[in-house]
């Protein structure tokens, strides 16, 4: 079974993993400039570095659709630049995994693939896609929804270790990023962890610096630029976290579930 996911960053590659291990061939596109914050475990950093190793598992920068099909026989994670999945016709994949969290629809149809599955808001369940996992955290984090919506994106971070929005740093203008710490770093609160075109860029909280957006990005006025874990364990910073593979086997479970009712209606 070959899953095309669509987007790798920590979220994306969460699931990649998961399906990579359950014995799922995984080809991922992404952004030409990527913008994931946990880049240590996103495959996203395949896209600057060629290759991106998550718990083991090796994504490798693919040029086109032909060298990903390819790149499938190695036991790699083909990574490729395609925002507008253009290599859909091309793979033609058992499934796709919508895993931008753009928190709405940038143009996954169900007819993409014989399984479709839109993770997180801006899905609707029966409509645009098979199935929808939601992303929330709290009681409902990975269940898997056949009909409807995920909850709606309250813009409110979860809590981690009692804290919430303060974990989150934020770029303070609009321009081009410059980190100063490296993911894994042990940080203190107000601590400059990089500039924004040479405007401070500072912490909330202290703790353990678990991501940061690469050095050269593009960033806006509030945009994510970074994330702070104040549990201060740096050996997360190279783990899936629990949300991820979390939504990961809500996916896992969607795939296996939909493609059962599918063997029934072949054989019915």
């Amino acid at each position: 079974m070959t899953v095309l996911i669509k987007g790798a960053g920590d979220m994306a590659s969460g699931i990649a993993v998961r399906l990579f291990r359950s014995g799922m061939r995984v080809i991922m596109t992404e952004l030409p400039h990527p913008t994931a914050i946990r880049r240590s475990v996103a495959f996203s950093e395949a896209v600057m570095n060629k290759s991106q190793t998550v718990e083991g598992i090796t994504g490798r920068l693919a040029e086109n659709a032909e060298e990903a099909l390819l790149m499938l026989k190695e036991g790699v994670i083909p990574v490729m630049v395609d925002p507008e999945c253009k290599s859909l016709p091309l793979i033609l994949p058992d499934v796709l995994v919508d895993a931008i969290l753009a928190k709405r629809n940038l143009g996954t149809g169900i007819t993409d693939a014989g399984t479709v599955i839109g993770i997180g808001p801006g899905f609707n369940a029966g409509l645009d896609c098979h199935a929808v996992v939601e992303t929330m955290r709290g009681h409902t984090l990975g269940r898997v929804l056949y009909e409807g919506t995920a909850l709606p994106d309250t813009k409110i971070p979860g809590l981690i270790g009692g804290f919430s929005g303060e974990r989150i740093i934020r770029a303070p203008a609009d321009g081009s990023f410059k980190g100063l710490h490296r993911i894994g770093d042990m940080v203190g609160e107000g601590e400059i962890v990089g500039t924004v075109d040479g405007i401070p860029v500072k912490t909330s909280i202290a703790g353990v610096l678990r991501g940061l957006i690469a050095d050269g990005v593009f960033v806006t006025k509030g945009m994510k630029s970074g994330d702070v874990d104040p549990r201060g364990r740096a050996e997360y910073c190279g783990m899936v976290s629990d949300k991820a593979l979390s939504v990961a086997g809500g996916v896992l479970e969607a795939i296996l579930c939909l493609n059962r009712q599918i063997r029934l209606q072949t054989l019915g």
